[in-house]
C-alpha cells in the first residue's frame, strides 16, 4: 500500500491565462486561436493545475476567432477535467462574453461592462467622395454578388438584405452559445439578446455571470493561502517593435482603442 506523506503534497496550482484585447484584429497581440493555442495547451497541461483562470478584458471582435478560441478552451478542459473559470476586467462585451461563456463560472468586478450579445457590420460609403474628385470606379466581375457592398458604389437594397440574413445567422449562433453554456442561470423573460449590455450586478440578476469577485481572492477562497499561481499569455516578440510590423501594429492599436470605446472605456 502507498501512503502519501501530508509534507510532500504539492499545493493546489491555478493557471492564469491573461486574454486582453480584441479579437482577431490585424495586431501581432491580437488574441486568435492560432496565437492563443500553445497558450492554452500549456495552462491546462502543466504542472496538473486545479483550475485555469481566464483574466479577461476584451471588446470583442471577430466571431469566428471567438467561436475558435472558445471551443479550444472547452475542449482543453474536457480532455484534462480541469474546470475554467472567467474573472472579468473592464469588459467582456460581445466577442469577449462569448469567451467569457466558454468557461465554467464566470466573476467580474462591479463596474465591469458585460453582454453586447449581437453581431454588428460597420463601413463607409465614398462614392459621393471620389465622384466629387474625378475618380471613376471600375469594377469587373464573375458572379453578381461578387462585389456586394462595395464602399465605392451606392448600396444596394439586395447587397443589404444579404449582409442582414449573415449577421441574423451569427447572432443566431452567438445565442444558442450563451444559451448552452449558462443553461438555466439565464433569466429568458429579460431581453438578453438585443446586443445591450450592463454592468455587473445586473448582469448577475440576467444570469450572465455568477457573481462579484476577483480572481486571487476568490482562488485563496476556493483552494486555500497556499495556493500558487502560474501565469500564461501572448508575448510580443522584440523585433516586432520595428519597421513595418511597428506601423501594423499601431493601426490595429487604433482599431483596438475604437472598439473599447463603443463601450465608454
Amino acid at each position: 500500500m502507498r501512503v502519501r506523506l501530508p509534507f510532500l503534497n504539492n499545493p493546489p496550482l491555478v493557471s492564469v491565462v491573461r486574454l486582453a484585447g480584441a479579437i482577431g484584429m490585424s495586431g501581432r497581440g491580437s488574441l486568435s486561436d492560432a496565437a492563443l493555442a500553445p497558450v492554452l495547451d500549456r495552462a491546462f497541461r502543466r504542472g496538473k493545475p486545479s483550475a485555469v483562470a481566464l483574466e479577461l478584458n476584451s471588446p470583442g471582435g471577430s466571431p469566428v476567432q471567438s467561436s475558435l478560441i472558445g471551443s479550444r478552451i472547452r475542449r482543453l478542459s474536457d480532455e484534462t477535467k480541469v474546470p475554467v473559470i472567467a474573472f472579468v476586467e473592464d469588459v467582456a462585451a460581445s466577442g469577449g462574453y462569448w469567451l467569457a461563456a466558454a468557461a465554467d463560472e464566470i466573476w467580474a468586478d462591479e463596474s465591469s461592462v458585460l453582454g453586447s450579445i449581437g453581431v454588428i457590420s460597420a463601413g463607409f460609403g465614398a462614392q459621393v467622395l471620389i465622384a466629387r474628385q474625378g475618380v471613376e470606379r471600375r469594377v469587373h466581375t464573375a458572379g453578381k454578388s461578387k462585389s456586394m457592398l462595395d464602399p465605392f458604389q451606392p448600396e444596394k437594397p439586395e447587397d443589404v438584405a444579404r449582409l442582414k440574413t449573415l449577421l441574423d445567422e451569427i447572432h443566431g449562433n452567438f445565442i444558442e452559445h450563451v444559451k448552452s453554456r449558462r443553461g438555466h442561470r439565464l433569466d429568458l423573460k429579460a431581453d438578453l439578446f438585443t446586443g445591450d449590455i450592463w454592468l455587473a450586478r445586473k448582469a448577475l440578476e440576467l444570469g450572465l455571470i455568477d457573481g462579484i469577485g476577483h480572481l486571487r481572492p476568490k482562488m485563496i477562497d476556493r483552494f486555500g493561502d497556499k495556493v500558487q499561481f502560474r501565469r500564461y499569455g501572448l508575448k510580443k516578440p522584440f523585433w516586432s517593435r520595428f519597421g513595418a510590423t511597428m506601423a501594423m501594429d499601431a493601426v490595429a492599436a487604433i482599431e483596438e482603442r475604437a472598439e473599447f470605446a463603443r463601450f465608454g472605456l
